[in-house]
């Protein structure tokens, strides 16, 4: 029977302070404060509660030295050896974090997060070791052994009892990895998804933006095409043609709005291309969408048509009282028409603007979703986009674009044929920062992705949020995040973000941020019985990020470096 037993040698002290989730206990003996450590677990015997222990951490250690008495009274004190007479006063610090008890219809001893009864004032404290530490955490292990758990590490305080995420909350109800370089956080990933992968229909799409996860096996791999790969079909390439872009993703990419003419150039364009698709919807016969469209239906159209239009208004003449005369739009479309060209020129763009004709198909988009987001096939439930080719100006637009298409698809799926998926979005800092002074293209991309954190749980979309700069995260995108996985922090900055994140009565365990080993994690949320400190699972496929030995390498012996072929690469934009 999984019962907790408690001698004289495990005494800690008795309840002095009760606050909410936080508990002060005060210890008689020195030698009974030496049991305390940091971030140690405890439990708190309720009086008259059969079988019921109150479970907290310790977060401070306080042994008070003071003077017996006043200052006046002091002067009072005929001799030296009553005025140096002291007090002391040993406390420890606890921050509540569930209840253990006996369950007499389950048959068996439970813990659970919530906190029935409070603690009252003298009831007995004691600290978790030996056996009884052993017996709680196989308790809790055994709750986490369950058909729908994510088995995540080990606890640093017990290493022997396994560490498990319930799955269903933890993306339920989106969760952020935050840690420094070199923390471990591509090996946490790795482990998630390789658990992820062995589900008969799990669905998750992984955002990579400097091909880390390029190599797992068990994945389907995507790539944005380079430039010496355009117009190639490639089940294995993902074009995302010009016409998937939205109205504010159009004029994120071709219009400045500083310009003096920038709202009609926003109205001549929008009129241009809503014209253009009407063309293709005509001439499709699809007069059941034609009457529903509108601008930002995802509909092929023609980009040279519109630039034509645009240029015949740029250059139109009207006949006047006294000849021809300039018309209404002379030359205000100059500047427009030149960054159009421009960027339909620029062969890193060609993922947009030079996809084969097959891509500009009415039923291009469903082949698109279908490789975005496609489980029922052999190895299709992990999909990684490699985005190391998307130019860094437009990535926020590009990661963004990806991001709502599979939303859009999955709101307007059958709410009896939807099936949940997950976005696992790496280096997220650099496509979801804080809105402050950021430019239109930035802001499209946050825009899309805060939608999906406040209302994508009821579309079945979960968001896996990844960064070693939690700090310059959009804090709407964050505060939607109720698991934490927290690996080793040194800023002062993101420390403070995370602590953001945090229940107030766990704040404290914060400060063991910085000094965590590479994998080791703290792991607060719904998802998580006990929030802990937890030693990562090292993942069989490893990705590519490991930190390369600078002096270790430097010791070899290589052959000599081929700066041609990298010269040749960097002009080709390709590694291989």
């Amino acid at each position: 029977m999984a019962i907790l037993e408690f001698d004289e040698s495990s005494t800690l002290g008795t309840v002095r302070e009760v606050d909410t989730r936080k508990v002060s206990v005060l210890v008689e003996k020195d030698e009974d404060l030496k049991k305390a450590r940091v971030g140690q677990l405890v439990a708190i015997e309720l009086s008259g509660a059969f079988e019921t222990w109150l479970i907290a951490n310790i977060v401070r250690v306080i042994r008070f030295v003071g003077q017996q008495d006043s200052e006046d009274e002091k002067k009072e004190k005929d001799t030296m050896d009553e005025i140096e007479q002291e007090q002391v006063v040993n406390n420890v610090r606890l921050a509540l974090v569930g209840s253990f008890s006996w369950d007499a219809i389950k048959g068996k001893s439970v813990f659970t997060r919530s906190l029935s009864q409070m603690p009252g004032i003298t009831d007995n404290c004691f600290v978790l070791l030996g056996k009884n530490l052993e017996t709680f955490m196989a308790v809790l292990s055994e709750a986490g052994e369950g058909e729908h758990s994510l088995e995540l590490g080990k606890y640093v305080i017990d290493e022997s009892a396994k560490a498990y995420l319930d799955g269903n909350k933890f993306f339920q109800r989106h969760a952020a990895l935050l840690g420094s370089t070199g923390s471990g956080k591509s090996w946490a990933v790795a482990s998630i998804l390789e658990q992820a992968a062995k589900l008969p229909t799990s669905n998750l799409i992984v955002f990579d933006l400097h091909g880390e996860y390029s190599k797992l096996s068990y994945a389907r791999h995507l790539r944005i095409p380079g430039p010496d790969e355009l117009g190639t079909a490639s089940d294995k390439l993902l074009y995302l043609p010009y016409w998937l872009l939205n109205a504010e993703e159009m004029q994120a990419m071709f219009i400045d709005r500083s310009e003096f003419s920038a709202h009609n150039q926003v109205m001549a364009f929008q009129d241009a291309v809503v014209f253009q698709k009407k063309v293709i919807l005509q001439k499709l016969g699809k007069q059941d969408v034609l009457n529903a469209f509108t601008l930002d239906s995802p509909v092929p159209f023609s980009l040279d048509e519109v630039i034509k239009n645009l240029n015949d208004m740029n250059e139109e003449m009207t006949q006047g009282a006294r000849g021809l005369k300039q018309g209404q739009f002379f030359g205000q479309f100059s500047r427009l028409l030149t960054r159009l060209n421009s960027k339909l020129s620029d062969k890193r763009y060609g993922f947009l603007f030079d996809a084969p004709e097959s891509e500009h198909d009415y039923d291009a988009m469903a082949r698109i979703a279908a490789k975005l987001m496609d489980y029922a096939t052999n190895g299709a439930q992990v999909k990684v986009i490699d985005f190391s080719e998307v130019p860094a100006e437009i990535l926020p637009v590009i990661v963004g674009l990806v991001a709502r298409i599979i939303y859009q698809v999955q709101f307007w799926t059958n709410h009896n044929k939807r099936r949940p998926l997950a976005l696992v979005c790496d280096e997220a800092h650099l496509y979801l920062p804080k809105k402050d002074g950021k430019n239109p293209v930035e802001l499209r991309a946050i825009e899309s992705f805060e939608k999906i954190a406040k209302e994508g749980r009821k579309y079945g979309v979960a968001l896996l949020i990844i960064s070693q700069r939690p700090s310059d995260v959009s804090d709407t995108i964050l505060s939607q995040c109720n698991n934490v996985i927290a690996l080793r922090l040194t800023n002062g900055d993101d420390r403070n973000t995370v602590s953001k994140l945090m229940p107030e009565s766990l704040e404290s365990l914060l400060e063991v941020l910085p000094i965590m080993d590479v994998g080791e994690a703290l792991v607060v949320g719904d998802a998580v019985l006990l929030p802990s400190r937890i030693r990562i699972n090292v993942p069989n496929e490893k990705p590519l990020s490991a930190t390369i030995d600078f002096w270790s390498e430097w010791m070899k012996e290589i052959e000599k470096p081929d700066f041609d072929k990298a010269v040749e690469n960097m002009r080709k934009q390709r590694r291989y």
